[in-house]
């Protein structure tokens, strides 16, 4: 086990902040003097089936704390997560429903051992003990705190002074998420900058309960790949953990060199030096960005796909990107040139379906979500047949073959019978 001073010094990579960093080197050396883990507590709402990478800078932060030896535990908030967390939001955000967050909360237990060593993680739901709660217990904790206290946090203040209606239940969230910390005497909380205040919350009910401080690694959130706003599903700016290899690697390639370093520095496994060695050389000339950004999507890829699929994600992308070539493997989707149909014997009108609709095809190949989406895409010139940009949605396929590309990475061979 690393001393530590030295365990500090390791844990501040990428932080923004530490509260409070004398109080966390006091707790380090009384663990490593004692052999005793430190309980590290990171707290996730399912409330989408996917993890992406912005998620992940915590998951890092998790893992290198397992390789310092102390214990993660890895918080499902299932309870939470039908409540809604209001962190950044300037709107009442809508629940979920059990089932939703069951369902999410799945596919976490299944994603997050991508990363984490399994081991050494403790997996818990804080519906274990928000459940078992009686109501006297929920106004116990709800009188913990003042709205007045509530109201400084930047969101809930925006909201109120643009008179944007504020539900009592939203003011439990960060209660709730604080009483967390409380049950599992957490050592240290980790959380994005969004979290600020709800991981202070934390520390503040352990004081009431009696309990030492945990201290708080505050983590940047991470920019999707437009380089501008936090990765996000909702936002389309984001590069999913169970993506496949290939978009995987072509979305890194795509981002800019400033926000390849920020990657870097929140996601790679790179020693200090050598990040530090990397970050010099490619701002002094003698590491072209584009050799470290491969290098990055290589390392990236590999340690969710493996190194023969992170291999052969870079020679495809570089097939198609120097060479302008196709991928080895496109997919093929079949349909029938059909235009019109009865939709009544009896009324005998006949009407014009939307068969072979290019939005419609974008859809039901996976090329978009949905049709609105296509039609978004085809109107800011993202979509390519057979290599011509398109930009009429109403535009319908002929009899014949043709290959649907959209962005740089995504190719469909649809046949038209």
């Amino acid at each position: 086990m690393l001393k530590p001073e030295e365990q500090l010094e390791a844990i501040k990579r990428g932080a923004v902040e530490i509260i409070i960093e004398g109080e966390l080197l006091q707790k380090l050396k009384i663990s490593y003097k004692e052999k005793r883990p430190l309980k590290i507590k990171a707290g996730f709402d399912p409330t989408a089936p996917d993890i992406h990478l912005g998620h992940t800078v915590l998951l890092e932060k998790m893992w290198q704390f397992q390789e310092l030896g102390h214990e993660v535990i890895f918080l499902i908030g299932d309870f939470t997560g039908m409540i809604g967390d209001p962190s950044g939001k300037n709107e009442m955000r809508k629940p979920l429903t059990k089932e939703e967050v069951l369902d999410n909360a799945k596919t976490y237990e299944e994603q997050i051992f991508k990363i984490l060593d399994p081991d050494k993680t403790r997996v818990v739901f804080n519906s274990e003990w928000m459940s078992r709660m009686t109501a006297g217990d929920m106004i116990k904790l709800a009188s913990s705190y003042t709205v007045a206290r509530m109201l400084e946090r930047d969101d809930f203040k925006q909201r109120w002074k643009n008179q944007n209606p504020i539900s009592i239940h939203e003011f439990m969230y960060p209660l709730i998420q604080g009483y967390d910390s409380v049950v599992l005497q957490a050592d240290v909380e980790l959380g994005g900058t969004d979290q600020k205040f709800n991981l202070i919350v934390g520390r503040e009910l352990q004081k009431g309960y009696g309990q030492e401080l945990q201290c708080l690694v505050i983590m940047p959130l991470l920019e999707g790949l437009d380089g501008v706003k936090k990765m996000s599903k909702s936002l389309g700016n984001y590069i999913g953990i169970t993506e496949n290899s290939k978009d995987m690697y072509g979305k890194i390639m795509s981002i800019n060199d400033e926000l390849m370093l920020r990657y870097y520095e929140l996601l790679s496994h790179l020693s200090v030096e050598k990040l530090n060695s990397l970050k010099e050389g490619v701002q002094k000339g003698s590491i072209h960005p584009k050799k470290a950004k491969e290098d990055l999507a290589l390392e990236i890829v590999e340690r969710y796909w493996g190194k023969e699929k992170a291999r052969k994600a870079k020679e495809e992308f570089e097939h198609i990107h120097r060479e302008k070539g196709l991928p080895d493997h496109i997919p093929t989707y079949e349909s029938t040139f059909d235009v019109s149909s009865k939709t009544s014997v009896e009324l005998d009108i006949t009407i014009t379906k939307k068969i072979n609709w290019l939005p419609q095809i974008m859809k039901e190949t996976g090329l978009a979500k949905s049709t609105s989406e296509a039609i978004r895409l085809i109107k800011q010139a993202g979509v390519k047949i057979n290599d011509t940009t398109v930009t009429d949605p109403d535009i319908r396929l002929q009899q014949g073959e043709h290959i649907i590309r959209v962005g740089k990475r995504r190719f469909y061979k649809v046949i038209v019978k």
